[in-house]
């Protein structure tokens, strides 16, 4: 089978991977190399200033010993088959690098033979980019879970960024839809690419002139909605996640079905596209917002409202804490206020120093007020609804939430007072 072929069914292969980003990497470069990703990174589809940039992405293979029940890949599906050899996905990078296709590789892989076998291909491949190559763009590579822990150290001596992949949000779900794999094996490289880091780190701030492990951090994927968790369990992972491997990003998967099962969901016309949307907002919640898991869910509501971002859901259920005031509020409290986010907060904290704002004020800082002004005072002044109930202040909120359900303009229903 030629090239292009394999890259054509390899690349179509590896589309169900997310996580996919920009490497916020600082790995130097080698002299006289090809390639940069010191000054900007890589991104999968956008940079920071807005640019639109690529990785090559493929699987070194599509061949896998597992048979995961949610995978297009699994082994008793039948589909064309084939391999890459070393040599090819580097050629291929590089040709593709030179010819400005791309700017960076993120490889994935099935696991062929044993995950001995196929880590330690993928280690050739990198170590190849940068050694015989010096390649310095950015690079991507997938922990196959189970392999030797000397194949993980090693690719992250050449990678930007490495990432294990959880998949499902439960031990419970890996037994029911992926029984050939465990959750130890799964969360061992994710300690040992941990570990690693910090040794780099602290190896450099001796003085010591040791080699950077994976300076863009790890992440890791999770599908939602192929089992039956609740939205709190997926967070608590998240959380959890975070605290114990610090990782840079989760990113979630909206399930997509390739096949019927018993032990999978009914047979969808579109994934769940909202529940994902949903994931990635309280995961911003729990980043930067200060949030705890058990604050945003709890056994009472254990689901967010698929009508409201997590965060108008929250302060909902915690009404007895709003309104509150924009002059004397706490930093962390204004952060709980819907329509008020981190660069809003830090111009209130700011400007409140000046005067006390009021509610033009916070007009012209860029408040959201169509949704801030039901949960705050300005100067002890209320412009909501004096009616904090739970269900109208719902309805108000609805009426705004149409971020969340995109509408294309029409030419042919705008209405005629538009034209007087």
């Amino acid at each position: 089978m030629d090239v292009m072929r394999k890259l054509e069914i390899l690349s179509n292969s590896a589309k169900y991977d997310a996580s996919c980003s920009s490497s916020g990497s600082n790995r130097k470069n080698t002299k006289d190399g090809i390639g940069n990703v010191a000054s900007t990174g890589i991104c999968h589809s956008w940079s920071q200033d807005g640019r639109c940039i690529s990785l090559l992405k493929i699987l070194y293979t599509n061949k896998c010993i597992y048979d995961c029940k949610y995978c297009i890949n699994r082994a008793s599906n039948e589909l064309e088959r084939t391999s890459f050899t070393p040599k090819e996905v580097v050629n291929l990078t590089i040709n593709f690098y030179r010819r400005n296709y791309i700017e960076g590789l993120f490889l994935s892989s099935g696991v062929e033979r044993s995950p001995d076998y196929t880590m330690e291909n993928l280690v050739k491949i990198i170590k190849d980019l940068r050694l015989i190559h010096k390649f310095n763009g950015y690079i991507h590579v997938k922990a196959i879970p189970g392999s030797d822990p000397k194949f993980i150290y090693e690719a992250g001596l050449y990678a930007d960024r490495m990432s294990v992949n959880i998949e499902l949000p439960s031990e419970k779900s890996l037994k029911l839809l992926a029984p050939q794999k465990n959750k130890a094996d799964i969360l061992k490289p994710m300690g040992l690419i941990k570990h690693s880091i910090i040794e780099s780190s602290e190896y450099a701030k001796k003085g010591f002139r040791a080699p950077k492990f994976t300076p863009g951090g790890q992440s890791t994927q999770i599908m939602v909605g192929a089992t039956n968790e609740s939205d709190l369990s997926v967070i608590s992972l998240t959380e959890g996640l975070y605290n114990t491997f610090g990782l840079k990003r989760v990113y979630y998967s909206a399930y997509v079905p390739v096949m019927e099962h018993v032990n999978l969901p009914a047979i969808q016309t579109t994934p769940p596209l909202l529940k994902e949307h949903r994931m990635y907002q309280a995961d911003w919640l729990l980043r930067y917002y200060g949030f705890k898991a058990k604050e945003l869910l709890d056994e009472r509501n254990p689901n967010f409202d698929v009508d409201l971002d997590p965060k108008a859901f929250w302060a909902l259920n915690n009404l007895s804490k709003f309104p509150v005031e924009v002059n004397n509020a706490a930093y962390e409290m204004l952060l709980r206020v819907p329509g008020i986010g981190v660069k809003s907060a830090i111009r209130i904290i700011k400007s409140r120093r000046l005067c006390n704002l009021s509610y033009d004020n916070l007009k012209k800082l860029g408040i959201v007020l169509k949704r801030a002004r039901y949960f705050i005072t300005c100067s002890g002044r209320f412009y909501g609804d004096k009616d904090m109930e739970r269900a109208t202040l719902k309805n108000y909120l609805l009426d705004h939430e149409s971020f969340d359900k995109p509408q294309q303009i029409s030419l042919f229903n705008l209405r005629s007072d538009l034209f007087a």
